[in-house]
């Protein structure tokens, strides 16, 4: 059995079901972490013996621990997790922003990310493990008046304080940091821009990287 284990957070749909197709195929267990169980399932129907299916809110630290906990006792360790949970906003700006949909968001787009780098930490510790996040191109650019792109923008700053800390045990960090992908994430079809499979290479691409070899950064943008 592989000792490469991923835990996938928004592992549904989109990026992180991609995801989880191109790591199976790269010789990785993982672990499909998100709300919707049935969608879990039928993708674990999908893939095999080398996915399990882990019903949880990413925005609960309990929940997070317990999958993490569950993955470990099922395939020996995890040695790597992708925090991809997110959403965006109805109401963009802050003149016509909704302070309650602001509050979820950033109980997803960053709680739910220091979620996973807590309940990671310690296996990574130990294990030297690769932790990666989900940026955006909005967290490198200054968009009028976006929260959502605020968020990103700490999740960019996080992951770099992050891989001083996690550099200490020899574990790595890296940012995915895509433009615009045509993903559910979107009430509109995207068909011109990124497909879920680009930022899904991307991913493996930081993951299989040499150990000595850390890969900061992976920067995605549509080509037209």
């Amino acid at each position: 059995m592989s000792n490469k284990t991923l835990f996938i957070t928004g592992a549904s749909t989109g990026i992180g079901a991609e995801t989880a197709r191109q790591a199976i195929a790269a010789g990785w267990n993982v672990g499909l972490f998100a709300r919707s169980e049935d969608k879990l399932k039928a993708l674990v129907d999908e893939l095999g013996d080398k996915a399990i299916a882990l019903p949880g809110d990413a925005t609960s630290l309990k929940d997070q621990q317990d999958a993490v906990d569950k993955l470990a006792d099922h395939f020996g360790d995890v040695t790597a997790a992708y925090a991809n949970a997110g959403k965006g906003l109805s109401a963009a700006g802050t003149m016509k922003g909704d302070p309650e949909e602001w509050q979820e968001m950033i109980n997803l787009n960053i709680m739910g990310v220091l979620y996973t780098a807590k309940v990671v930490a310690p296996r990574f510790q130990d294990n030297k493990g690769h932790l990666l996040l989900t940026g955006s191109a909005a967290g490198r650019a200054h968009i009028k008046g976006s929260v959502y792109g605020a968020t990103k923008w700490f999740v960019h700053g996080y992951a770099g304080n992050l891989a001083e800390e996690f550099k200490e045990w020899g574990a790595r960090v890296t940012v995915i940091a895509p433009g615009m992908v045509d993903t559910p994430f979107f009430d509109e079809a995207k068909p011109d821009k990124l497909k879920p499979e680009d930022i899904a290479r991307s991913v493996v691409f930081a993951l299989e990287a040499d150990p000595r070899a850390t890969v900061r950064e992976v920067f995605v943008m549509p080509s037209n």
